[in-house]
């Protein structure tokens, strides 16, 4: 049975650099998670080391997407050249290995027409789709001026990955600090705040109207669903009040994928199927951050109904992005 792992992350020193070489009212404080153990060595490396770390988990073929927070956080200017960078490199490594391979492509939303561009030269690369975040300074995802992103994604068959991205300082400020610098860090990244933002993000996507817009659209939202789908009986609320052609679980069950994130946690799979279907859920590591061994990850795939077992571990990613599996 194929293993495909779609949310495995790599890093661009340049753009980390970058990053940190903001003002702190723009960086991302975030990026302190790339240095803890080894996972700075496991991101900078997109090549045999990698492989062999895919071998040892049993994963056939992974998806490399750029780590938090992209180029999000640059100026427009900076953030092309550097999408430009990253996505050369990330395509050099699928070609040295296509049997094992593929890429989310990183793009410059700071310049709303570049992104478009650099979807469309990606796309013509290979790449699978693209990685972005919820919030471009402080312009969110769901902005009109992102809407011809999203005619272009729908079009070329490109799905979103929407990742989690730190809160803005101010909401730092008001809702996760008065700790330890790194508790305040914690809290508003992996322990919370990450997944509320990456919620709200597709939230925001949704009653905007964007899929009544774009009726193929598809989107990928990690972390079983960064929290979303345990509350659809509220947010269902919000169709009539905004308009919408349907319900919003019923856009989370017809134009958004789910994965796993390395979070093989029987009861979240359980509800995800209660939620959505299984055509719709993707097995993904969260590699290096998370580092599921084979025994964990054959045990938790007994958890999956035997008929759907196969959609999850590669099925629906190849269905979703367009790979066709071939021999190692």
């Amino acid at each position: 049975m194929a293993l495909i792992a779609i949310e495995e992350h790599w890093n661009l020193p340049a753009l980390t650099s970058a990053v940190k070489a903001l003002p702190e009212d723009y960086g991302d404080p975030s990026v302190l998670f790339d240095e803890m153990g080894d996972n700075l060595e496991r991101l900078h490396d997109i090549g045999d080391a990698r492989i062999a770390a895919m071998d040892a988990q049993g994963v056939d073929l992974q998806i490399l997407s750029l780590t938090p927070p992209g180029t999000h956080p640059l100026e427009p200017t900076r953030a092309r050249a550097l999408s430009e960078r990253a996505n050369d490199v990330a395509a050099e490594a699928v070609s040295r290995h296509p049997a094992r391979l593929r890429a989310f492509s990183t793009l410059p939303m700071a310049d709303p027409k570049a992104a478009v561009a650099e979807l469309e030269r990606a796309a013509g690369l290979g790449f699978v789709g693209t990685m972005v975040y919820g919030r471009t300074g402080e312009t969110p995802l769901d902005d009109p001026r992102y809407d011809d992103l999203f005619a272009a994604a729908a079009a070329l068959r490109q799905p979103i990955f929407i990742h989690p991205q730190i809160p803005s300082r101010p909401t730092r400020l008001a809702a996760y600090s008065g700790f330890d610098p790194m508790t305040d860090l914690a809290l508003a990244t992996f322990g919370w705040g990450w997944h509320v933002e990456a919620a709200v993000a597709a939230l925001r996507l949704i009653v905007r109207g964007t899929f009544d817009r774009h009726p193929d659209l598809q989107l990928v939202l990690g972390h079983w669903g960064e929290l979303l789908l345990f509350w659809t009986d509220r947010v269902d609320g919000l169709s009539r009040i905004a308009g919408l052609e349907r319900k919003v679980s019923d856009y989370i069950r017809s134009n958004f994928h789910i994965t796993s994130s390395g979070m093989l946690n029987p009861t979240l799979l359980r509800h995800a199927l209660d939620v959505t279907t299984p055509d719709r859920l993707l097995f993904s590591t969260d590699y290096p951050f998370q580092r599921p061994v084979r025994e964990g990850i054959e045990q938790f795939l007994t958890a999956f109904p035997a008929d759907d077992r196969e959609k999850f571990t590669a099925g629906n990613a190849c269905a979703l992005f367009g790979i066709s599996l071939t021999t190692k």
